[in-house]
């Protein structure tokens, strides 16, 4: 007797009951990556999301050391914060200062940041050779800073610096640089893969080492990622015993960056069954507060990065979108939702007649009409062999729908535009557009100046068409980019203009292709204003 496969679905691992803490450095390890700065508001903003999503610590710099990172501890005093603790980061001692002398200890205290965190050296290599210290004296360092700091703080944490390259190394010292910051009364020893070269398997045997030598101490795991397997290694770290988890919000950091905490959590609580957050949903807050800290950086989305990026969850192949349409689980390994992401279908020249219905439903009459569905995809196919892309351009996939379908409304016609840039005598440039479009038998015909040609076109659009349409006065564009089509013809080459325009409430791309890169702007600007007014008609019907 056979029985009916089980339907896949979502997987759910059993709660643990256990809790690991996330300690967030962002804004201090990780304002060290390359691209990465931000203004004093810029950290407070990214503190107030990371407090919303439930991380325990919010690491907010290293006081004494600028202006920007002391200024952000007096403002962070004047919050009220709801999950974390604000933390103060430094160094041990100088090796020629008494403790209440050190001017970095002193800067720590001031910060009155209810959480304390310094580093100290764990490889004998950086003692003696950086340092320039006994490898006694650093021990005594490390114990009596952190003592002096203990009873001036909430809680006291210790970074035990290139501690798996010291371990490697010499064992011995890298444990008893441990024992030192123990006896000086840590609270969390936290075991730093600073150069991010150990491997998962490798880094759990030491963490297993090091609870067997101090059974009952609370472990931490900051891992770096330039071996590519940050974090597999936050992961088997708390595998073999530990409970606190340092890195960055989408992996910033110096070199190849910190571990991204995004899938850390994520993994850690739908995968594992560890609990990390506080407040609920906060899982569903992963997706919005990871683009918060792009988007204050002025920073490009990974759209691949799992979990949160526009791609995680986005299909193609028209196999797999009838197979999700049917059943998630056959193509997702987690609820899209689960992180706050959705799922996306792409409309390509791979797509599938499962695609067209995923993306527009019951629009237009598609998905009960097999020969319009045929001559939308040999349309796109037709569009896509011409340098288009509509796999992320929404918008320009919905009016080239209207169009093949007979659904298209014309709100204009243009009748032609000039773009002119010039140098004055003073070699400042100067740009101006003119277009001439028609709407209703009424010509409109306006000039505008910009900085740049893009800039002044969209202007002179905006011009002719606000006495007619005024709703367009709410757009505005988010994002202009510019991609060679066809690399091999130089200059001569079609590009691919791909702009992303809002209106305060929904966001919209569309994209237009020539070889005259203000004619393919034109036409994605075109599409841009179409799409806005298709869109405010429907929804005043």
């Amino acid at each position: 007797m056979s029985s009916e496969p089980q339907a896949p679905h979502y997987a759910k691992p059993a709660a643990l009951g256990v809790r690991v803490e996330i300690f967030d450095t962002t804004l201090r390890d990780g304002t060290q990556s390359e691209h990465v700065a931000y203004s004093l508001e810029d950290k407070l903003d990214i503190a107030r999301q990371l407090d919303e999503l439930g991380v325990d610590f919010i690491e907010g710099g290293w006081p004494g050391s600028n202006p920007k990172d002391m200024g952000f501890f007096d403002r962070a005093r004047e919050e009220t914060w709801k999950h974390a603790k604000i933390t103060a980061f430094g160094s041990t001692r100088h090796a020629k200062n008494a403790p209440e002398k050190d001017p970095n200890l002193k800067a720590l205290v001031d910060s009155r940041a209810p959480a304390l965190i310094i580093f100290g050296k764990s490889w004998d290599y950086h003692v003696t050779g950086a340092l320039r210290v006994s490898l006694d004296d650093n021990l005594e360092m490390i114990r009596t800073s952190v003592n002096y700091l203990k009873d001036r703080c909430e809680v006291m944490l210790y970074d035990a610096e290139h501690f798996f390259d010291g371990y490697k190394y010499n064992p011995d010292y890298a444990l008893r640089t441990l024992e030192a910051a123990l006896k000086g009364g840590a609270k969390r020893l936290v075991l730093c893969d600073t150069n991010g070269g150990t491997l998962p398997d490798e880094l759990a045997r030491i963490v297993e080492a090091v609870r067997a030598r101090f059974d009952g101490a609370p472990l931490g795991i900051h891992p770096h990622n330039d071996a590519g397997v940050a974090v597999a290694n936050a992961l088997a770290a708390v595998r073999a015993g530990c409970t606190h988890v340092q890195g960055t919000m989408n992996g910033f950091g110096e070199r190849c960056g910190n571990v991204d905490l995004l899938p850390v959590i994520a993994n850690l609580q739908l995968k594992l069954g560890y609990d990390c957050l506080h407040g609920e949903p906060s899982l569903r807050r992963l997706t919005p507060v990871s683009r918060f800290v792009y988007e204050v950086g002025n920073l490009p989305l990974r759209d691949n990065q799992p979990f949160v990026g526009k791609s995680a969850f986005a299909h193609k192949g028209g196999i797999h979108v009838s197979a999700v349409n049917r059943a998630p689980a056959t193509y997702e390994h987690v609820d899209p939702a689960s992180v706050g992401n959705e799922r996306r279908v792409l409309i390509s020249e791979l797509s599938g007649r499962s695609n067209l219905v995923a993306a527009l439903g019951d629009r237009f009459g598609l998905k009960d009409d097999p020969e319009a569905q045929k001559k939308v995809i040999q349309r796109l196919m037709e569009l896509e062999n011409e340098g288009y892309v509509f796999e992320a351009a929404d918008a320009s996939f919905e009016l080239l729908v209207r169009k093949i379908l007979d659904k298209h409304e014309s709100f204009f016609k243009l009748h032609g535009f000039r773009v002119i840039t010039d140098l004055d005598d003073k070699g400042h440039e100067v740009t101006e557009a003119t277009v001439k479009i028609e709407v209703n038998g009424e010509i409109a015909h306006t000039a505008c100046d910009g900085n740049g040609p893009v800039n002044a076109l969209d202007g002179a659009i905006r011009k002719a068409l606000y006495r007619f349409y005024p709703e367009l006065q709410a757009v505005h564009l988010m994002d202009y980019k510019v991609r060679v089509v066809n690399s091999k013809a130089a200059t001569a080459a079609k590009v691919l203009v791909s702009i992303v325009s809002s209106d305060g409430r929904d966001r919209w791309t569309t994209v237009g292709v020539s070889e005259n890169i203000i004619e393919a702007s034109w036409r994605a600007l075109a599409d841009s204003v179409e799409f806005k007014l298709h869109r405010h008609r429907e929804a005043r019907r």
